[in-house]
């Protein structure tokens, strides 16, 4: 008797070392089955929802190239997967597990509603949560400790798919993607096993190709995690360099599984008295801060580069949350909620967890005095302007120490690089230095009140 089973892609569009799909193999027909859930898809921003696109295009046609298709449906997957097991006659179900609330919610509901077995993987990280614990038998609140029982785990084989029949009902599909497709997995490999060596040094600085450029692909599952753990180990300080930040994936994904209202709360809960700006004032700010029209260059470069990419340099994105957060006391979930609608890469884990690590809110966050002055950020990561000349080209002609802060330089001195503050450019928003000590206030009350119950 033949028998049928499904592999229900989410967020892990490939076939490569992709464990659920090796298991559905095992039938001798397999289902490649993606649900487009339209509230997901309404509240990505147009950039990870091209993303998304683009991936399933891709994964569909590896699945041609085998005989078959990706099987596109629209709707509520508790509704869709159990319909599509009755049409297949499919005898179990196979998923690559996820950490959200959202998620955990989707799946939990789709078993209840399945007559046959659902299986779940875990094809989206390097170790899975629960697999890296203390000696406690807990999850560890600091990464550096996660960090060293991480890699002591070993990494599991590639999951490899067995020679089986791939159904090829396509259904409805999915809508067309705009623009030319990213780099295939392997590319994407070898290009940060090219960067690997430059990487410590360069992954800093925004006006360099210095960064590994696999967020996206690790965001939709395009490259495997635990393939690139394995393929970068061992070759190099930079390599590792790049592994670790596989870790520090990890380490924000087992968080949200064990605390999937990240992105709601303060893991340190005496944050949550901090008393934010709110009104008019706080949405004024916020509004120069997403435009990109604050005063302070590095800040408005990089909201501008979001704005037109869909990405942001990582050490650009930890400047321009501070700003957010410290110097416009505006609090960190709005900022979370804007990049994580506008990324391609957005995440819940990753993004949230570094909002609140900026934040100092998080459980292994910077000290909430750490407080990035983004003049001095400027100088020492675009020291050229570079960064800043592609995305406030407006200060173009600026020699190479002005440009990070022509509030300081005389009107004469502005208008001679064909500049009026306030018309082509706008004034600071906030001084740095008096929105630095009101901060620290602020956290101190903060502090003080939780202590005092």
């Amino acid at each position: 008797m033949s028998t049928t089973s499904i592999a229900w892609f989410r967020r892990d569009l490939r076939l490569f070392d992709n464990p659920a799909w090796a298991a559905t193999t095992t039938a001798d027909t397999a289902v490649a089955l993606y649900v487009i859930e339209p509230t997901l898809l309404d509240s990505a921003g147009p950039f990870r929802r091209n993303a998304l696109l683009h991936g399933l295009r891709r994964l569909d046609d590896e699945l041609r190239d085998l005989g078959g298709r990706l099987r596109v449906e629209v709707g509520d997957p508790a509704e869709i997967v159990p319909a599509v097991v009755d049409e297949s006659g499919a005898s179990s179900v196979h998923l690559n597990g996820d950490v959200t609330r959202w998620a955990q919610r989707r799946d939990d509901a789709v078993e209840q509603a399945l007559r046959v077995p659902m299986r779940r993987h875990w094809g989206t990280l390097v170790q899975p949560p629960g697999s890296v614990l203390t000696k406690a038998g807990t999850l560890s609140r600091v990464f550096t400790p996660f960090y060293k029982a991480w890699i002591q785990v070993p990494v599991e084989a590639e999951a490899a798919a067995e020679p089986t029949s791939i159904a090829d009902h396509p259904g409805p599909g999915a809508p067309a993607p705009e623009g030319a497709p990213p780099l295939a997995a392997q590319a994407l490999l070898e290009l940060a096993a090219e960067r690997a060596d430059d990487y410590p040094d360069a992954r800093d600085v925004p006006g360099v190709d210095g960064t590994t450029e696999l967020s996206t692909a690790l965001r939709f599952g395009l490259v495997s995690a635990r393939h690139a753990a394995r393929s970068l180990t061992g070759r190099g300080e930079g390599a590792e360099a790049i592994v670790r930040q596989l870790a520090w994936r990890d380490w924000y994904a087992h968080t949200t599984y064990a605390r999937p209202d990240i992105d709601r709360v303060a893991l340190r809960p005496e944050y949550d008295a901090i008393e934010w700006e709110r009104g008019p004032d706080a949405d004024r700010a916020f509004d120069a801060w997403r435009d990109g029209r604050t005063g302070y260059p590095i800040v408005d470069a990089g909201m501008r580069q979001l704005a037109a990419t869909g990405w942001m340099h990582n050490r650009v994105r930890m400047i321009t949350a501070s700003f957010l957060v410290k110097d416009l006391l505006v609090d960190w979930r709005r900022g979370e909620r804007w990049f994580r609608h506008l990324l391609s890469d957005g995440d819940v884990p990753q993004n949230a967890g570094n909002w609140q690590w900026v934040a100092g809110t998080g459980p292994d966050a910077a000290p909430y005095f750490r407080i990035f002055n983004p003049t001095a950020q400027s100088r020492r990561f675009d020291p050229d302007g570079i960064y800043l000349r592609q995305w406030v080209p407006e200060l173009a002609g600026l020699d190479d120490r002005a440009i990070h802060e022509p509030a300081a330089l005389a009107p004469l001195d502005l208008a001679a690089a064909g500049i009026t503050l306030g018309q082509d450019y706008p004034f600071p928003i906030v001084d740095h230095a008096a929105a630095r000590e009101e901060t620290l206030a602020v956290y101190k009350r903060a502090l003080e009140s939780a202590r005092d119950g």
